[in-house]
């Protein structure tokens, strides 16, 4: 299971609007990075056939079947403040990360 917090859905949103895209956020795992694997963090206009197709108040999230087993209980997160803002990911399968968060090693 993965979660997207209120933080995180209204920022999505504002980015789906801002950008003029119908469709909805793709997370994802690529190989690269840091740590060796980096997550993938797109708004696409439409689902693959294969994506799990997750909804939180009305935004669409698309996970590939690939990526999905190394993101499951992730916790997606948005946070502000007078220094910066940013995506947070939680991802309990991540054994260690790189210090920017952006990838990590399973």
């Amino acid at each position: 299971m993965i979660t997207v917090t209120d933080n995180a859905v209204r920022r999505i949103k504002q980015l789906l609007e801002k950008h003029q895209c119908e469709g909805g956020l793709r997370l994802g795992v690529q190989g690269g990075g840091c740590s060796g694997m980096s997550y993938l963090f797109r708004l696409d206009q439409k689902p693959r056939t294969t994506d799990q197709v997750l909804t939180f108040d009305g935004v669409r999230v698309y996970v590939d079947p690939k990526s999905y087993p190394l993101l499951d209980g992730l916790i997606l997160d948005f946070t502000e403040s007078l220094m910066q803002s940013a995506f947070v990911w939680q991802n309990p399968n991540a054994k260690r990360s790189c210090s920017c968060g952006k990838s990590f090693a399973v």
